[in-house]
């Protein structure tokens, strides 16, 4: 919270309600809200020594992000998604991210590009259980990012509606159980995430559509191994929504 001491040295701080939202979203990714569990604006404030008004907020803030849902009458709780939900949002990323990278490749303007580098430069020191709330973010801004740079304002409205549908926070949750898997999945991570944008920068159009959807894919087995989806609805799922990808794409799935 931002005092007169802050101001009169020039310091700026986030709202109460961003920093509430901060803690909260840390406790998602660690686990400490499952699915599932309601969120008690009353036991929030108190807890955190704050009033009822930016802990209310923040849960608003929870919420637009897809982590957290509104029951009419009963209050917050966070998401839990089903089988089915899941693949839809899967199937809509493979439908929806190659073709963006794609006009990325072709449409990004200089400063988009800068954009997803320093994205990419702050993801890559990020490596312990406790960045994980910040790497998901940073994650998610990546994503969000190759989409503005498509310079498609559809699909820059649209996409965040499938991305918050996309229960990427319950893989980074999923670190927490299994920290030894820590390291090399935020390398392969960081190396897919490279690849794209180097396809981006060098205006490799179908190169940056197949990466995407190898990124994408490999997330995929993240979700078997984690989540518990089966593999068979996972692999039809690939097939119905990159049949448009160039057919060499299938050779690239694994790093």
């Amino acid at each position: 919270m931002e005092t007169s001491r802050d101001r009169e040295n020039g310091i700026q701080r986030k709202p109460l309600k961003e920093e509430i939202l901060e803690i909260l979203h840390d406790r998602v990714i660690a686990g400490k809200y499952p699915p599932g569990e309601w969120l008690r604006q009353e036991e929030i404030a108190s807890q955190l020594g704050v009033s009822m008004t930016p802990v209310r907020e923040a849960l608003d803030l929870l919420v637009s992000s897809g982590l957290a849902e509104r029951v009419p009458y009963r209050g917050v709780r966070i998401i839990q998604p089903t089988a089915d939900e899941i693949i839809d949002a899967y199937g809509l990323r493979l439908l929806l991210e190659p073709t963006a990278a794609r006009l990325a490749a072709e449409r990004a303007d200089a400063k988009q590009v800068d954009s997803l580098r320093h994205i990419l430069q702050r993801m890559q020191p990020l490596a312990t259980l406790s960045d994980m709330s910040n790497q998901q973010q940073l994650n998610r801004k990546f994503h969000q990012s190759i989409i503005t740079a498509s310079n498609n304002a559809l699909l820059d409205k649209i996409y965040p509606l499938v991305l918050n549908a996309f229960p990427d926070w319950l893989l980074y949750e999923a670190m927490f159980r299994h920290p030894e898997l820590l390291g090399s999945s935020l390398k392969t991570e960081f190396q897919e995430h490279k690849d794209i944008l180097t396809a981006i920068e060098n205006h490799e159009l179908d190169l940056a559509a197949q990466y995407s959807a190898v990124h994408i894919i490999n997330r995929s087995r993240e979700i078997e191994t984690f989540l518990g989806i089966p593999s068979d609805l996972l692999e039809q799922t690939e097939k119905r929504f990159t049949h448009h990808l160039p057919a060499h794409h299938e050779h690239q799935i694994k790093y």
